[in-house]
């Protein structure tokens, strides 16, 4: 039997902190891409270190860098700006699932506690951290360490890439913009290959919701509306573990 007793500790950190090392150079260099292209948009080194501590995301900020060149968004004036602020709410919607998917860990725990780790908490940590919950580890102080192993590499990474000027001019060229897909691929498989039973009709729900919606509304609602498709089908034939807890 697996305690459902929530603890907060050093050890935990510490576990989490390593098993999250495997993905900093990933994310080092993710932080890299958007230094470089923020550099490029006359971002400020301030400004773009400030993006990456409050937003801290990668698709995001990309996408705000992208529409202040010229390059994506029309950047031009206040319908600019409007625009830069939709696209950062609609590509960081993934986050509210994931604050939700953390009440099993945060729930028990101070707020003091739970705020700051919901603040570092990213795609890749989320995914180690939701494994470890399913294999036994009850130490919520995981969460924080794997967080903070992901969010000092994605701050460095930012810092060395506005800094660098034009060593490496257009990250598209290394197919750094691939980084997201390929990312999100990776944690999808793991999940997958983890889950007691494969979510077919979820994969295969959000699949199509995507397709359609891309048709229409291309863009961050495509990955809003799958994802919030996949939630539903989800939640409509969750069946409880009726043999959590038994001894």
């Amino acid at each position: 039997m697996v305690s459902d007793s929530i603890t907060v500790g050093w050890a935990g950190f510490k576990r989490g902190f390593w098993r999250g090392q495997p993905m900093s150079i990933g994310i080092l260099f993710y932080g890299l891409a958007f230094g470089l292209l923020s550099r490029e948009a006359g971002i400020w080194l301030a400004e773009a270190m400030a993006m990456s501590a409050a937003i801290y995301s990668g698709t995001a900020q990309i996408a705000a860098a992208s529409a202040l060149t010229g390059t994506g968004i029309d950047g031009g004036g206040s319908a600019g700006i409007a625009a830069v602020a939709a696209a950062i709410v609609l590509l960081n919607a993934r986050y509210l699932l994931y604050s939700a998917s953390m009440w099993p860990w945060l729930s028990k725990t101070s707020p003091a506690f739970a705020y700051p780790t919901l603040a570092v908490l990213g795609d890749g940590n989320w995914v180690l951290s939701m494994a470890a919950y399913n294999d036994g580890e009850r130490d919520a102080g995981f969460v924080l360490g794997s967080g903070v192993a992901s969010f000092g590499p994605w701050l460095l990474g930012t810092f060395a890439g506005a800094t660098m000027g034009g060593l490496l001019a257009d990250p598209k060229a290394l197919g750094v913009d691939f980084l997201l897909v390929a990312f999100s691929a990776a944690m999808a498989i793991g999940t997958v290959r983890k889950a007691k039973r494969v979510p077919y009709a979820n994969l295969i729900v959000a699949a199509i919701v995507a397709l359609v919606v891309d048709r229409f509304a291309p863009g961050g609602w495509t990955i809003v509306a799958a994802g919030l498709a996949g939630g539903l089908v989800a939640a409509l034939t969750h069946k409880p573990d009726t043999t959590q807890g038994a001894a």
